[in-house]
């Protein structure tokens, strides 16, 4: 074979730095097109702010550490008509959280669920800062404090959730879910705030003297407490090989869900009971309950029922929304503090039924094959 030309050689050479350039080309636009539609990851790497993630992070811990009393709410809208409900409040580290609303009565929380007033765990606050770039807005004031206030921003630049954070101790105050118009759709946060706590009359809630308070679990929270709040202490949880065990036996445990909702929490009720699933976007959480069996429709009474690509929905508006389905042997409950829209789309996506066999078997091979993310 004779050796190529030198006019050949530079004739390829020339195509190769074309191609390249190409190539870059190509490149740069596939990182602009992963921009402007929202890919997670470049946002993240283009626009948060590590500082304002702190604070965030900071004001979980803070929720765990700072005693405080006062009044909290949560308001919710949805088609233009809003629903508001408040709770009284006193926490005391170590002891938990003591509350008394007009609707429920006094009722205690354990210290874990101090996180409430946040709406953070570490596992949402990752979601939080891989679907959205986090940043801090400029500073304001809220209940007579002044705080530190950061954004959660959507590609384009629209906040779709904001923190009031408060500067002396880190405890968030206030927080917003607003939607793609820029209208708030969920509020919660403190009306009043003190930090300095009366002393426990131990006698009045039939306690002993002396020794910590030791708050009993619930399986309902306060009613100005999140949606995953007042589901969390609902069943137990379950680690990876729980969650692959209800994958092989054929329960619906989807990973992902519309609306870039992650599951990132798995309970079950004793007994074999319920499965109860949590998604989270960073911002919006949701609460799906699966239930072996049939709908029973005469227990829907008084629910709006629909039809939505050949599958009855049934939902319910109130400060919470509400949705059901149902598909092949499951029912699932849908329960979300998000507009209705997210309820019925959650509903309507959930499986139809189990997976077949074969798929079943081809899960299990994989992973003995290699360790797997339990929500994979």
């Amino acid at each position: 074979m004779t050796a190529p030309t030198a006019a050949g050689s530079t004739g390829m050479a020339g195509r190769g730095r074309r191609c390249a350039v190409l190539a870059g080309a190509l490149a740069g636009a596939l990182a602009l097109a992963g921009v402007l539609a929202g890919d997670p990851a470049a946002v993240r790497r283009v626009r948060s702010d590590p500082g304002a993630v702190g604070l965030l992070r900071a004001a979980a811990d803070a929720a765990r550490d700072v005693p405080y009393q006062g009044r909290r709410f949560l308001t919710t809208w949805n088609r233009s008509k809003s629903a508001t409900s408040r709770v009284t409040v006193a926490h005391r580290p170590g002891e938990g959280i003591r509350y008394r609303s007009a609707t429920t009565g006094t009722g205690y929380r354990p210290e874990s669920a101090a996180g409430d007033t946040t709406g953070f765990t570490p596992e949402t606050l990752a979601l939080l800062t891989r679907n959205y770039s986090v940043v801090r807005a400029a500073d304001a004031a809220i209940c007579g404090r002044r705080a530190r206030v950061v954004e959660a921003r959507r590609p384009d630049g629209s906040p779709a959730g904001r923190f009031w954070i408060d500067r002396e101790t880190g405890l968030m105050l206030h927080r917003e879910l607003i939607d793609a118009k820029g209208h708030p759709v969920i509020v919660t946060g403190f009306s009043e705030i003190s930090f300095t706590l009366p002393p426990v009359d131990r006698a009045a809630l039939g306690l002993p003297r002396g020794g910590l308070l030791r708050f009993p679990g619930s399986s309902g929270g306060g009613p100005a407490e999140s949606t995953a709040s007042a589901a969390g202490a609902w069943g137990e949880p379950l680690d990876r090989a729980g969650i692959a065990g209800l994958r092989d036996r054929g329960w619906p445990v989807p990973k992902d869900l519309p609306g870039r909702l992650t599951l990132y929490d798995v309970r079950r009720e004793k007994d074999d009971g319920a499965v109860h699933l949590s998604y989270s976007d960073g911002l919006a959480a949701v609460s799906v309950f699966v239930q072996r069996g049939r709908l029973d429709e005469s227990g829907l009474a008084g629910w709006q029922k629909t039809v939505r690509r050949g599958r009855t929905v049934y939902r319910r508006e109130s400060l919470r929304r509400w949705a059901v389905s149902a598909g092949q042997g499951y029912v699932y409950t849908v329960l979300t503090d998000a507009p209705q829209s997210t309820a019925e789309s959650v509903a309507v996506n959930m499986p139809r039924g189990a997976d077949p066999f074969w798929t079943r078997l081809s899960r299990g091979a994989r992973r003995l094959a290699s360790a797997a993310n339990p929500f994979d």
